[in-house]
């Protein structure tokens, strides 16, 4: 079970993510020891209209990519807006802060402390997932999704 002493952050940009440079974020913090779980977060892009009259016809957007992070490909669903960390103790904050200063110069940021992710499994995980599910899932998956996470396996 994820341990509810683990320091969570948020990293808000000002304004949302291209997929290029939401590749190159989510890469270089993929590569940070010390970050047990990351989620991105951000308003949906669905592959059709989803409502009014144009319902059910294509939705053509240009953020609707598909990115390279570490040695997986992710089919971005989502416009970047934030990214939420778990990590293992406070010292990899000041790090992460410190990648973000160099990462964020055109623009500014706010690197957010506090509880983001849900720790413990609710009713709605034990219905998705069962009794024995992974537990470093729980809070990053919509439950109303038909499609599994990405995982990242990284070597630290």
């Amino acid at each position: 079970m994820t341990n509810a002493e683990f320091p969570q952050v948020r990293i808000v940009p000002i304004r949302m993510l291209k997929p290029a440079t939401a590749e190159r974020l989510l890469n270089m913090l993929a590569g940070t020891a010390g970050i047990r779980r990351m989620m991105i977060h951000g308003p949906g892009l669905p592959k059709t209209v989803p409502y009014g009259p144009a319902r059910g016809s294509p939705n053509p957007h240009s953020d609707r990519k598909a990115i390279r992070v570490a040695d997986a490909e992710i089919a971005l669903r989502v416009q970047v807006g934030t990214v939420i960390l778990e990590v293992e103790d406070a010292s990899v904050i000041e790090e992460i802060r410190s990648l973000c200063d160099d990462f964020f110069v055109e623009f500014p940021y706010l690197l957010q402390e506090g509880k983001f992710m849900k720790t413990s499994p609710t009713l709605v995980d034990y219905a998705k997932y069962g009794p024995d599910a992974d537990t470093s899932l729980v809070g990053l998956t919509d439950p109303r999704n038909r499609e599994s996470p990405v995982i990242l396996r990284t070597e630290q």
